[in-house]
C-alpha cells in the first residue's frame, strides 16, 4: 500500500514549494487583483451564452407544393375613404380575388386621424322598405322582391336586391356604373350620399389575404374592379372624382406568422403624394423561413426584401393605387435554436481560468525580473 501511494506521490505534476520561499510583491497583487476581475467577467459572459438559446443559421431548396401564403397587413390611408377603397388580389396561375371583403376590417377616420366608425367590409347594408321591384311595382307585403339589374342580368331569373348586387352583375358585364342615382337600388340606399359623406376622411384598413403560394400581387385601389377585354379596369365614374390622394402609412406587412428576429422593412413606411394622381408600386422578394425553438416548436413563415417605384403626374398611365408585386425565393432558410452543452461550457470556463492565470503568470514574472535586472544595474551603478 504505501508503494502505491509512493509512485502516485511521484506522479504529482504540481509540486509544492515550502511557504518560506514565497516572495510577494505590490506588482503581482496587482495582476492577481486585475486578472481575476477578467475571469469573473468571462466566466459570467460564458454563462450567459450557455443559458441563452444559439441560433444555427441553414439554406436549403425549398421543395415544398400546393401550399398557401397569408399576408397580413395594416395600412392607413389619411385621405382616402373606405367607401372609396378596394382591395384585389391576383397570382400568375390565374386566380383573382377582386374587391376582396372576406376577413379585411375598415376603420373610418377623420382628418386629424380619429376613428370615426370601425366595420368589416361588407357588412352593414341599409334596411330598404317598399323597393322597386323587376316588373316595374313597388315591393308590396306577402310578396317576394326581385329587384332589376338594369340590362346586366346573365339569366331571366337573376335579382338584384341591393345596389351592391347591381354593381356586381354591372362588373360581370365589363360595364361601367357611370350614374348610381338613375338606379333605384342605388339611390334607396345613399350609395353617392355616403361618398359624399366620407369624403374628406381617412381610412384604415387592416386584416389579411390568403393566396397561392405563387408570384403575384394584391393591391389597394379607389373603385371596384373588373375585366374588360382582358385587362383589369375599376370602376370610377361611380365616383364623379377625376383624382384620388393615395398617400399611404404602412403600420405592418408581414408574410405569414411572426417569429424571433424578424425583421419586415416595410413596417412604419410612408409615402405622401404630391400630384393630383399616382401610383405606387412595392416590388417584394419573399423568402420562405422555417424557424425551430428549443422546444421543437416550429413555425413557418416568410422574410422579404422590397424595392419601391412611384408613377405620378403624366407618366400614369395605368390604374392609379398602391401595388405590392411579390415573387418567391426558391431557396428556404431555417433557423434552429440550440442550447450549448454543458460539457463544452465546462471547457470554455477551463481555458478562460487557465488561459487568464498563465497570461498573468507570465506577464507578473516579466515585471518581476525586469525590476530585479534594473534594480541590480542601479546598485552596481552605485558601487562604480
Amino acid at each position: 500500500m504505501y508503494s502505491i501511494m509512493s509512485k502516485l506521490r511521484n506522479l504529482d505534476a504540481y509540486p509544492k514549494i515550502n511557504e518560506d520561499f514565497y516572495s510577494r510583491t505590490l506588482s503581482g497583487g496587482v495582476i492577481t487583483l486585475a486578472s481575476s476581475i477578467l475571469m469573473l467577467l468571462l466566466f459570467f459572459s460564458e454563462l450567459q451564452l450557455y443559458l441563452h438559446a444559439a441560433i444555427e443559421t441553414k439554406l436549403i431548396v425549398d421543395t415544398s407544393r400546393g401550399e398557401t401564403l397569408r399576408i397580413n397587413f395594416d395600412v392607413t390611408f389619411p385621405a382616402l375613404s373606405c367607401s372609396v377603397l378596394s382591395i384585389d388580389a391576383m397570382d400568375i396561375s390565374g386566380d383573382q380575388h377582386l374587391d376582396v371583403k372576406h376577413d379585411i376590417i375598415k376603420k373610418r377616420l377623420d382628418s386629424l386621424g380619429n376613428v370615426i366608425e370601425t366595420r368589416q367590409d361588407g357588412i352593414g347594408a341599409p334596411k330598404v322598405e317598399k323597393p322597386l321591384q323587376r316588373h316595374g311595382g313597388r315591393l308590396e307585403h306577402n310578396e317576394t322582391y326581385c329587384g332589376s339589374c338594369y340590362g346586366a342580368e346573365a339569366t331571366d331569373e337573376d335579382c338584384c336586391n341591393s345596389c351592391e348586387e347591381v354593381r356586381e352583375a354591372y362588373l360581370k358585364k365589363g360595364w361601367a356604373l357611370s350614374n348610381p342615382d338613375i338606379i333605384d337600388q342605388c339611390k334607396r340606399e345613399g350609395f353617392l350620399q355616403r361618398i359624399k359623406n366620407e369624403d374628406g376622411e381617412g381610412c384604415n384598413v387592416y386584416g389579411f389575404l390568403e393566396v397561392n403560394k405563387v408570384a403575384g400581387n394584391f393591391h389597394f385601389a379607389p373603385g371596384k374592379s373588373f375585366q374588360q377585354s382582358g385587362v383589369l379596369v375599376h370602376e370610377l365614374l361611380a365616383f364623379q372624382k377625376d383624382s384620388f390622394n393615395l398617400s399611404h402609412h404602412i403600420n405592418r406587412l408581414a408574410f405569414g406568422e411572426y417569429f424571433p428576429g424578424v425583421i419586415n422593412p416595410l413596417d412604419s413606411v410612408q409615402w405622401t403624394q404630391d400630384t393630383p394622381s399616382g401610383m405606387y408600386e412595392y416590388f417584394i422578394k419573399v423568402v420562405p423561413t422555417v424557424y425551430t425553438d428549443v422546444s421543437g416548436h416550429t413555425i413557418q413563415s416568410n422574410q422579404f426584401s422590397v424595392t419601391e417605384h412611384t408613377v405620378t403626374g403624366d407618366r400614369l398611365r395605368s390604374l392609379p393605387g398602391v401595388f405590392f408585386f411579390y415573387d418567391l425565393s426558391p431557396i428556404k432558410v431555417t433557423f434552429t435554436e440550440e442550447h450549448i452543452s454543458f460539457l463544452h461550457f465546462l471547457t470554455n470556463v477551463c481555458a478562460i481560468v487557465g488561459g487568464v492565470f498563465t497570461v498573468s503568470g507570465i506577464l507578473d514574472s516579466f515585471i518581476y525580473h525586469g525590476q530585479k535586472a534594473i534594480k541590480k544595474k542601479m546598485e552596481i551603478g552605485k558601487f562604480n
